[in-house]
Formats: structure tokens, C-alpha cells, sequence
């Protein structure tokens, strides 16, 4: 499932090099999103977290957040955003 979430991470990369300007509060929450899910496949990657235990809870719930909050304005990342979030609701994340 983890290359399945770093192929969406990179699509949403993808799409956000092309979508053209992005106000700073997207930004901002993207890095945060992208920062805490890279964290999430590094512990999972060297197995040092406890089955269940992790900083990261609701990042799905966060994704399908930040779609819905700029999908008006970035109608491109939408379908993206909305990915990840599905993928990550899968992984129980």
C-alpha cells in the first residue's frame, strides 16, 4: 500500500507544479500534510513504531479537509487530494 501512497504523493506533486500560483495558507498545510506522511513511511520503513501507535492520526480526515477547503480554488489538485485521502482512509491512517 506505501507505493501506492507515494505514487498519489507524487501525482499531488505533480499537479501542484502545474496548477500555477498557490496562496501561502495551501501551501502551508500541503507541507504540514506531506511532512507528516513522510514521517509516517519513514517509522513504518525502519519499524520503530508500535502497531497503532502514531503522531499522524486523522491524516486522512485532514486530506479529504483540505480538498473539500480548496477545491473552488484549485479545482486540479481536488482529484489528487481526494486520492490520497482514500488511500489513506485504507491504510486505516
Amino acid at each position: 500500500m506505501d507505493s501506492n501512497l507515494k505514487a498519489s504523493l507524487s501525482s499531488l506533486r505533480s499537479n501542484l507544479a502545474s496548477a500555477g500560483p498557490i496562496d501561502e495558507e495551501l501551501q502551508d498545510l500541503l507541507k504540514q500534510l506531506d511532512g507528516d506522511i513522510r514521517q509516517l513511511l519513514e517509522r513504518r520503513a525502519a519499524a520503530e513504531a508500535a502497531p497503532g501507535e502514531s503522531t499522524t492520526y486523522g491524516l486522512a480526515e485532514r486530506t479529504q479537509e483540505i480538498s473539500a477547503k480548496f477545491a473552488a480554488q484549485h479545482p486540479k489538485l481536488e482529484p489528487a487530494l481526494r486520492e490520497l485521502g482514500n488511500i489513506l482512509s485504507s491504510m486505516g491512517i
